[in-house]
Parts: C-alpha cells; sequence; structure tokens
C-alpha cells in the first residue's frame, strides 16, 4: 500500500496520536514518551506523519517562520520506524515539508535545519544545497551564524553550544532530534562520523545540521 503523508496543526493531534508517536518512539534510541511528546504540541505549530495502512510510519514536528528575514523550516523532534521502507519515509516527510514551504514562501529559498544524534539523519537534508557541517568545509562566519540561529531556536543556551563544530552539549536528558537510521548505514563515511566524535547521545548532545533548498526545487511541489 503506498505511504500516505501529511501534516495538520500540532494543537489539532489527538491523544491517540500521540500515544502512537510514543509507541513508535518506544523502539528507538530517543523513547520519548507521551508526556514529552504532548509538550511538543506546545513547542511547534505543525506535524507532518507518515502512514501505511493505518499505522504510523514517521513523524516530524516543525515550523515555517522568518529568521531575520529569511524563510526557514525548523524542524524539531521527529522519528523514522525502523523498516525496510524508512529510506521513503524519510523522503515522504521532507517532500510535505518542503510543500508546505513553497506554498508559504513562494519564489524564495529556504534555510532547513534540525538536530541530529549520527551521520543517519543526514539523509534528511539530501535534497538541499550547501549543507552544513560537512566534511573538508570549513564553515565560514555566516555559516556558523546560521548554526546559532538554529541553536538558539532550539532552546540551546550559547554557553553549551560550540559553533565551530555545530554540537549542543546536552544536560543528561533525551535530546529531540531528528531520529533516523540509515539503510545504508555501511556506505557513510568515516569522515561522516567524525562530525559526531564529540558527540555524546547518553548526555543529551546533538549536531545541528542545515541545508538550502532553492526556490526553482521548491516550485516543482507546488
Amino acid at each position: 500500500m503506498a505511504l500516505e503523508v501529511d501534516s495538520k496543526d500540532c494543537i489539532a493531534l489527538s491523544d491517540a496520536e500521540i500515544t502512537e508517536m510514543a509507541d513508535l518512539c518506544a523502539e528507538h534510541p530517543v523513547p520519548l514518551e507521551v508526556g514529552a511528546l504532548s509538550k511538543q504540541t506546545e513547542e511547534w505549530v505543525l506535524c507532518s506523519q507518515a502512514m501505511e495502512n493505518g499505522r504510523l510510519k514517521g513523524f516530524a514536528f516543525y515550523t515555517l517562520e522568518r529568521i531575520g528575514g529569511t524563510p526557514a523550516i525548523i524542524i524539531g523532534l521527529a522519528s523514522v520506524c525502523r523498516t525496510s521502507r524508512r529510506d521513503s519515509v524519510v523522503r515522504g516527510l521532507m517532500t510535505d515539508l518542503m510543500h508546505r514551504a513553497v506554498m508559504a514562501f513562494p519564489d524564495e529559498d529556504v534555510v532547513v535545519g534540525t538536530r541530529m544524534l549520527s551521520p543517519d539523519a543526514f539523509e534528511a537534508l539530501k535534497p538541499f544545497q550547501d549543507i552544513v557541517p560537512r566534511p573538508d568545509h570549513r564553515a565560514s562566519g555566516e555559516e556558523r551564524a546560521w548554526g546559532r540561529r538554529f541553536a538558539k531556536r532550539f532552546g540551546v543556551s550559547p554557553l553549551r553550544y560550540a559553533d565551530r563544530a555545530f554540537t549542543a552539549s546536552g544536560d543528561g536528558s533525551l535530546p529531540y532530534v531528528f531520529d533516523h537510521a540509515s539503510l545504508k548505514a555501511d556506505a557513510i563515511s568515516a569522515d561522516m562520523h567524525e562530525l559526531f566524535d564529540s558527540v555524546d547521545a547518553e548526555n543529551g548532545d546533538s549536531l545541528v545540521g542545515f541545508g538550502w533548498a532553492m526556490s526553482e526545487d521548491l516550485a516543482k511541489l507546488a
């Protein structure tokens, strides 16, 4: 059966939907419970859900807003079920987010950012250009500034954020990240893994990553 992906306002999420999200998270490295997920409905505006045969296969809390005048998709907590079709789920979620973005910001480039625990989650940023951080790339001052902007939007204290490494240190609690395990994990380069050398998942650390969705690419989804 085809994957069905759609977004709804967070305030419209039912208790049953939140419970299903918690059940999905329980099987993953970020096992957030119903109470924590309910708070996410207050932190974010929209939630995209990927369904197959009436069952949840992945979700993403996010907001479309302008950061300093620049259109942005800010992805908070996201989690993808570890099935053989999980790469398709990631693509479906991101396509849904981009569709929403082109409707909100027609004819504009959009910056897309999230937090991650591992390089697998970079698959969510594959459709975009100028992804930061990336191996063998020395981030410019403006790119580091974007990292700080996203970190601030995620509620990370400046004292806990290393803008050259794009890493946020945690406080021992579970981090709100884009939780995904790639089907092609063996193909992820050692250089990509090195980006996460200082990220301690048990401490709640994370890495801030972002890329640019170009207006001409977004226009195809209008």
